[in-house]
This record gives C-alpha cells, sequence and structure tokens, in this order.
C-alpha cells in the first residue's frame, strides 16, 4: 500500500469511527497508523485540561487512558478483520506502569494477536513518544459478531 492510500484511509477512518462511538470524538482520539497485515493501530489522544484527573498535578484521569486503551484494541479488531461487524469488550486488563506526564500527548498501540470463531484477543500499550516506557499496558479480549451467521470469513483471515 502507498502512503498517499495509507494515509487517506486514515482520514477516512478518522472521519468515520468518531460517529460510531461519540465518546471517542468526545475525548479527542484520532487514528495515526495501523497495519492491516499485523492487525496493529494507533491511535492518539491529547492533553486537555478537562481530561485532567489530578488539577494538582494536570495528570489524565486514568479512565481517560482506559478509553484510549479500549478504543485502539476494538480498532486493531477492525484493522485485522477489515469488515464493518459489531464487537465488545468482554476483558480488558490495564496495569497502569506510571502517571502520564503532564501536557504531553498519549499515544496507544494496539495489536490483534489472535481470531477465533467468536473472539479477538489483543494486546496494547499506552506511552508518550517510546513504546518501551509505556505508561500502561492492556490485554483484552473482544467478542464478534454472532448474529446467526458462522464467523466472519476475511481472505488471510482465521478459519
Amino acid at each position: 500500500m502507498h502512503d498517499a492510500e495509507k494515509a487517506e484511509i486514515i482520514e477516512r477512518l478518522n472521519g468515520a469511527f468518531p460517529q460510531f462511538v461519540p465518546h471517542n470524538r468526545a475525548l479527542g482520539m484520532r487514528f495515526v497508523d495501523f497495519d492491516r497485515e499485523a492487525g496493529v493501530a494507533v491511535m492518539s489522544l491529547p492533553w486537555e485540561p478537562h481530561l485532567v484527573g489530578n488539577p494538582d498535578t494536570g495528570v489524565l484521569h486514568g479512565g481517560v487512558v482506559t478509553s484510549l486503551l479500549d478504543a485502539t484494541c476494538g480498532a486493531a479488531v477492525f484493522v485485522r478483520m477489515w469488515v464493518p461487524i459489531p464487537i465488545a469488550t468482554l476483558d480488558l486488563r490495564i496495569d497502569y506502569l506510571r502517571p502520564a506526564t503532564p501536557r504531553l500527548a498519549v499515544v496507544a498501540k494496539a495489536t490483534c494477536y489472535k481470531v477465533t470463531r467468536h473472539v479477538a484477543f489483543l494486546r496494547a500499550l499506552a506511552f508518550h513518544d517510546d513504546e518501551a516506557d509505556p505508561i500502561a499496558s492492556a490485554a483484552g479480549a473482544f467478542m464478534l459478531s454472532t448474529k446467526g451467521s458462522p464467523a466472519v470469513r476475511v481472505e488471510g483471515g482465521p478459519r
């Protein structure tokens, strides 16, 4: 895929994704990158004063970081499947490793590493500039649509 084509897809994702999840739009989340073959989605969240959990320190609220990780994991499922199917978070375990640095955007990178008939499994990190210095890590499972039909099949996808 060419850089221009990828940039166009990212802009389309940024236009559509907030329509389906207004909470993500309210927080200001944006797609930054994706890798369809690897099932990877990258999203960013700007630091904003109304997202701060402790006004004395300026640190983002933990719930905002949770929302970013959840949204990025969901996006990774869509990237991996490449079809718009209903999904739902079944489980999302988050380990907070350190506070986010005040006034810096937070980036989340999620990988959908396994898809079964009805469940997708993910790993994710939230960080500023360096994945090796994470703010939080997550492991999750998302339910895939089961509306009376067999598993969704995508070329090169799971059987």
